[in-house]
Order: structure tokens, then sequence, then C-alpha cells
């Protein structure tokens, strides 16, 4: 049975592997698979990032999903989501995401924490985040879907790591203790044009305490959160949809700015 299982989640990493080669969606691994738990997802989107570390990339951080309560409604979840960042998905700071690695864009805007201590769940607190953290930066992540046209639930975007495709950090590095997170407020615009607004306290009411979980949640997979990842911890508003040629700025106070474009 353990068996059956294994070569059925590697089927499903291949599957996804080659949406994202291809740029052609798939349907729904919840469609074919019901039953598909989330801890079924976390081994699928595990074998995809095992493949790409072997193949030479490396794991510089995670990405938290699903902090906030309106998207957790919207699949029907009371926690939230992680993926891992690889090396081949930094964009610099102003600079372009190509299209021909994207299917349906979206933008995010979040605070990034850049660790000086490890972070080894459980018990990790929001505390212990502060202390760990080297300091924070804004950062823009896009997310994409290689389940055709987003129709995901739950494992679907975890067995997607998380519906990660790139990110891009700014600003200046700023120490947790010189502001209040909670309060910490972004401005998204596109094409100049004001499209979101968010406030730390949108994630998890703390974006501090998105880490912590992550660190608590990854306990349960014997893996830490370690001195230099870089951590996105949660959008602070809807993610935006993006189209060739639109230019997004995520402007946070006391952070600084950070852009990409399209």
């Amino acid at each position: 049975m353990a068996t059956e299982v294994a070569m059925k989640q590697k089927k499903y990493a291949e599957s996804l592997l080659e949406a994202e080669n291809t740029l052609v969606g798939i349907p729904p691994l919840t469609e074919a698979d019901p039953e598909l738990t989330v801890e079924e997802a976390y081994s699928i989107q595990l074998e995809n990032i095992k493949k790409k570390t072997a193949d030479g990339q490396t794991i510089i951080g995670k990405k938290i999903g699903l902090t906030s309560k309106a998207m957790q409604n919207l699949l029907g979840v009371d926690e939230p989501d992680y993926g891992h960042l690889l090396d081949s998905m930094v964009i610099e700071n102003g600079g372009l995401v190509p299209k021909d690695k994207v299917l349906l864009p979206k933008v995010e805007g979040e605070i990034a924490f850049v660790l000086k201590k490890e972070l080894k769940g459980p018990n990790v607190t929001t505390l212990d985040v502060l202390q760990a953290t080297d300091y924070i930066l804004p950062s823009i992540e896009v997310v994409d879907s290689r389940v055709k046209d987003w129709k995901i639930k739950l494992p679907d975007t975890i067995a997607d790591n998380a519906s990660s495709a790139f990110y891009a950090l700014g600003g200046k590095p700023v120490k947790v203790e010189d502001v209040d997170m909670e309060l910490l407020g972004m401005v998204l615009t596109k094409n100049g044009q004001l499209v979101n607004t968010g406030v730390g306290a949108a994630a998890l009411g703390n974006p501090a305490q998105c880490v912590a979980w992550l660190a608590n949640r990854l306990a349960d997979f014997g893996i830490s959160l370690n001195a230099g990842e870089v951590i996105l911890s949660g959008a602070l508003s809807a993610a935006v949809e993006a189209k060739e040629g639109d230019t997004f700025t995520a402007k946070f106070a006391h952070l600084g700015e950070v852009s990409v474009h399209f």
C-alpha cells in the first residue's frame, strides 16, 4: 500500500512539473483524487523540490500562504500553508518576470523576514521569531498555479509548492524592534494606480506569528528554518492579476518599496 501511495505521489509530482515546464495547466489533482490529503500534498511538493535541488537549484527560504481569514474561508481551511523558495525564483527589485515561465500570474505584497538564527519547532513563539530575525524587507511575491484556471483546493495548491513562482525583495533592511509590524501599512499599485492596501495585522494578526506557525508546522517533517533564509510571511491583501506590460510596486511604511515588471 505504501508503495502504491508513493507511486501516486510521484505521478502527481511529475504532472505538476510538466505543467510548469510546458506552461499547460493540468486539471486539479483533487478532481482525480478527492481523497488526497494535506500530508500527501506536502509529500508531492517535496518530491519536486528534491528533484529541483538534485538538478542544481538551491533552497534559500520558505513562503507562507493562506494567512488571511478570507483566503482560509475561501478554501475551507483553518490554517495557512507553505512552499519552498529556490534561487531560481529570485527577481531583482525592478526586474522583469519572464513571461515564458508563468501561466496566470498574480501579485501579492508581503513582509519578508531574513533570519540570523535557526528556528526549529515545535513550540516556537512569536518572540522566538523576533529574536531570530536579522531584519525585515518589503517583498512582492508572484504567485501562479500549474492547475488550470486556478481551480484549486487546499491539497492542489500545497502540492504545487503553495502556488509560488517568483519573488523580489526591495527597500532597506529594518530591524524588527524598530517597527510595529501589526500596524505596518502597505500600498500596492499597478501601472501607477492604487489596487490594494494592507496592514501587517492582516497576516494572522502579526507576520511574525506566521513565521512561528511555519517553524512549528515544518517540525512535522523534520525541517527547520535556517540562518540566512528568506521567509515570505504572507500576503497583506488580495492577490492581483498580472498581464504582460504591467508594473507593480509595493510601498511599505518604514521599509521602502519593491517593484516588478511583466
